[in-house]
């Protein structure tokens, strides 16, 4: 990388670092447990609207793995997630009624929750529908990842979103609170993505999955990017610049082993699919606060209404970690 490219990289760092402490100012707090915070303990920050159905599992996936406390931005649930998190012992929570777009999609308010109570934790920063797998995570908790991460001098964990479905109409299968989500959607595209390296920033950009084929199928060039860092130990001076698809300094994005070799990394199991989606897509659609004002949503609102099946006779039926090792989906590298 060359002195001009290094210091632009460097005052574009600065202006995202500036950005989450303007928008910090946006959050009020409902519920401050950081005061329990201790050294070593592995932190999750997230950002959510509305996602009362999905929290009872997601926080108890989570504190399974070894998630110690949880640090969450509420931007204006309607549906009584605020509540519910409030009376949660390891919540903190945040809210505020500001534009998710305005703060960049939610990414000034996360980096600004890390700037303030991440540094020198592993944070872990995902959506109420992101399911960490890693390897040994069917025997081994989070700390002894981050264990052998530090040990090794790895900064930061790659994974990639794995979208899940299930077989038939997503409607045909009503999900509920407090259930496993993967029950339902529980199958998965083994291939059909694409590989490119970000020549600014270094990162893999990862296209494809069962969203390019059904929903982007014209354009997949507009599909949502899969490429994800969402384990973090992080310092101050770090910021996420694109949700959790790249960061800065440039450095956090080369977690793959440009000779040929395997680096470790997990999926995050991503089971959006759900018959919850419909109403989802039509609240953002409406609202325009997500990226390109909502395309996305729209774009599944649209393929929805013909009652997609996104199974295939190439779909797998997910089984375990290893099964996406296999698959060459996320791999163990050298940890034993």
């Amino acid at each position: 990388m060359g002195l001009w490219q290094s210091y632009r990289l460097r005052w574009k760092r600065r202006r995202w670092l500036w950005r989450a402490r303007q928008r910090g100012r946006e959050l009020r707090s409902l519920r401050d447990r950081t005061a329990s915070i201790r050294p070593g303990q592995i932190l999750l920050f997230c950002c959510l609207r509305n996602e009362l159905v999905r929290l009872p599992w997601f926080l108890d996936y989570y504190r399974n793995l070894g998630v110690s406390q949880f640090l969450i931005v509420d931007n204006g649930s309607e549906d009584g997630s605020a509540d519910y998190l409030c009376a949660q012992e390891d919540v903190s929570l945040w809210h505020t009624t500001a534009s998710y777009r305005g703060a960049h999609y939610g990414v000034d308010w996360i980096n600004d929750l890390l700037r303030r109570y991440g540094t020198g934790h592993w944070c872990l920063t995902v959506d109420p529908d992101e399911f960490l797998v890693y390897p040994f995570s069917d025997s081994r908790p989070l700390k002894a990842l981050t264990d052998w991460l530090e040990a090794s001098g790895t900064r930061a964990f790659p994974a990639m979103l794995l979208d899940m479905y299930p077989k038939g109409p997503i409607t045909a299968q009503p999900y509920r609170a407090g259930t496993d989500p993967l029950a339902i959607a529980c199958w998965f595209d083994s291939g059909n993505y694409t590989f490119r390296r970000n020549p600014d920033l270094g990162n893999l950009w990862i296209q494809g999955g069962p969203r390019s084929r059904a929903f982007f199928a014209d354009n997949p060039a507009k599909a949502p990017a899969l490429n994800k860092m969402p384990l973090v130990r992080w310092r101050r001076g770090y910021a996420y610049i694109s949700s959790t698809h790249m960061m800065l300094p440039r450095g956090l994005n080369l977690t793959y082993d440009r000779s040929g070799g395997e680096i470790i990394s997990g999926c995050l199991l991503h089971p959006k699919f759900l018959d919850t989606l419909t109403t989802k897509a039509e609240e953002e659609t409406q609202r325009g606060q997500h990226f390109a004002a909502g395309a996305e949503y729209r774009a599944y609102l649209e393929g929805l209404r013909a009652q997609p099946d996104l199974w295939t006779r190439w779909s797998e039926h997910y089984i375990n970690w290893r099964q996406l090792e296999i698959l060459g989906l996320m791999s163990k590298g050298n940890w034993t």
